[in-house]
């Protein structure tokens, strides 16, 4: 019993660091004060280094020898890395979905495209940035592989220590919105192939518009 109980507090202990990343309340470069954060959480020093090293095995900190810990720094080049990557796995993972959609699923996709459709009518883009990610989210689960569900979790995880995206980019709502219009209807059209190359067209296209977006921003500097 004791040891369940030790293991549900360092996930526990995870997940509330991981939001803080997330967050930025700890941003990336950050040295993290074990004994700050244990006192702050009202732990002792053990659950919270159990809690550092799932961090760091999903690639949020960095365990230094004789340094500590700090928080990961991602570098244009990771973006860049990345991306190619993700758009692999998800275009994977569409293909996948479509395989093994059932009518249920293809109606509730559709529902969640609906919502797509009203945030950006409304020009609503914390709205269109969740939905987004339920979207993808939905076509990962449909997927029915934990194994490249698990990556794809990793990697969106370190992309979300830029705290970018391509959203507010002049444009990028709609062109975003036609590009899950296209999905969807490749989805729908079971037709495995063509959706796998539109998601992996869609994701590598958010990555194009966050190029944009440091270009201007490099400009406007």
């Amino acid at each position: 019993m004791t040891r369940i109980a030790s293991t549900a507090l360092y996930q526990q202990v995870a997940e509330r660091l991981r939001q803080q990343i997330f967050a930025h309340e700890l941003t990336p470069g950050d040295w993290v004060d074990e004994q700050k954060l244990a006192e702050q959480y009202g732990i002792s020093r053990t659950p919270l280094r159990e809690a550092l090293k799932v961090l760091a095995a999903e690639g949020l900190v960095e365990l230094k020898p004789r340094r500590g810990c700090y928080v990961t720094e991602i570098s244009r080049q990771d973006i860049d890395d990345i991306f190619p990557l993700i758009a692999l796995l998800e275009g994977r993972c569409t293909f996948d979905a479509v395989q093994r959609a059932t009518e249920a699923d293809l109606a509730e996709l559709a529902t969640i495209h609906d919502q797509l459709e009203r945030a950006a009518a409304a020009q609503q883009i914390a709205l269109f940035f969740e939905a987004n990610q339920e979207f993808h989210r939905k076509l990962q689960a449909m997927s029915g592989n934990r194994w490249l569900l698990s990556v794809i979790q990793d990697l969106r995880k370190v992309l979300k220590l830029s705290r970018l995206h391509s959203l507010s980019l002049e444009g990028r709502l709609q062109q975003s919105l036609a590009e899950h219009r296209s999905i969807l209807q490749h989805v729908q059209a079971h037709d495995a192939a063509a959706a796998e190359r539109a998601m992996y067209a869609h994701i590598i296209s958010g990555r194009e518009a966050l190029a944009r977006m440091e270009a201007q921003a490099a400009k406007n500097s």
